[in-house]
């Protein structure tokens, strides 16, 4: 396979994306049109894809596949020399989550076999139908319902699948991901644009995704109300269906059993040490010293996708707003898919 073409392709694909997102419904051709009708497809099979989700993840990857993205990318690691079969057990949390590891699979020159989640099985076949079509043929996939023949695979899925798929998958080179979160620290002093920000980082994808923050960190003296006035922006998400049903079943447990927490309406705010909240929650706790947030970072390192603060905090941190905004060096679980395929 020639991976110039697989990268021009990809640019391409880029191009073709953001042409369709940019283009008024009655401007469409008929290609905008079976784009189009795939979206709204999605959305029927699985509600959490929304229209504004799907074309908020589809100009992300737009914005990422440029010729000079892939190959700065891609300079660092060394191409198969012989092509292996890499399963791929997809998640479908999120929009399109599962493409990272189907480009990084087919750009180390390696054969994608891959079984899409129920979950979302409409965008990723069409895409990828898309880069075959502007790459001239030079990709290599498989879509599978059962993976039978293959070199390594790249599974995720939850803690309890994931002890499942490491015994299956014992005698094989592997990577298995299980749940992670992230979690956000602020200094204090954080200006209203910078907590509207951190919004984004809590409430796009309705909270579903690992790099979505579940836990926040805030000094003592923080005022709680500071935070209800600046996530203001994304009050709509009470008005999906699936996830004003959490928030009113969370809602109703916390004053059945007459637990503390803060409420605006759309979300709730619950002084809690768990690293995970359930969904429409956002679990908080308040530190004197930024000690005490290294500390349960250490402990919880694992389970940790992403931190968000400011940088002067000094925590490996990115910054606010940035949660749904992974560059390409950005692995799920925080293990190097390209490094590990370079070595099957």
């Amino acid at each position: 396979m020639n991976r110039e073409k697989q990268i021009s392709g990809l640019s391409q694909l880029s191009f073709y994306i953001k042409s369709f997102l940019e283009t008024k419904p009655e401007n469409f051709n008929e290609s905008d049109e079976k784009f189009a009708a795939l979206l709204r497809k999605s959305e029927i099979e699985n509600s959490w894809f929304t229209q504004e989700s799907q074309r908020f993840a589809l100009n992300q990857w737009a914005d990422l596949l440029t010729e000079k993205n892939l190959n700065d990318w891609l300079s660092k690691y060394r191409p198969s020399n012989i092509p292996k079969k890499v399963g791929l057990i997809l998640a479908g949390n999120i929009p399109m989550v599962g493409f990272h590891d189907i480009i990084s699979v087919i750009l180390s020159q390696n054969i994608a076999l891959i079984k899409l989640s129920s979950k979302d099985k409409t965008l990723l076949p069409f895409l990828l139908s898309k880069w075959q079509e502007f790459s001239e043929g030079n990709i290599q996939y498989e879509f599978v319902e059962r993976l039978t023949d293959f070199d390594a695979v790249i599974a995720t899925g939850s803690n309890n699948t994931a002890r499942y798929l490491e015994y299956y998958f014992k005698d094989h080179l592997s990577i298995i991901r299980k749940n992670r979160t992230s979690i956000a620290v602020l200094k204090g002093d954080e200006t209203e644009s910078e907590l509207q920000l951190l919004a984004e980082d809590i409430f796009r994808y309705y909270g579903l995704g690992c790099r979505n923050v579940t836990r926040l960190f805030i000094p003592e003296d923080f005022v709680i109300d500071a935070l209800f006035e600046n996530f203001l922006n994304f009050k709509e998400v009470i008005n999906h269906n699936k996830y004003a049903n959490n928030y009113e079943y969370n809602r109703a447990i916390y004053l059945l059993n007459q637990e503390r927490f803060w409420d605006n309406n759309f979300v709730m705010l619950k002084e809690d040490e768990a690293l995970f909240s359930p969904l429409s929650v956002l679990n908080f706790t308040r530190y004197k010293n930024l000690d005490e947030v290294k500390n349960f970072i250490e402990e919880n390192e694992k389970d940790i996708q992403a931190i968000v603060a400011k940088p002067e905090l000094g925590l490996d941190s990115i910054g606010l707003g940035e949660a749904q905004n992974p560059d390409l060096n950005c692995f799920a679980d925080n293990v190097n898919t390209l490094e590990f395929l370079s070595v099957i």
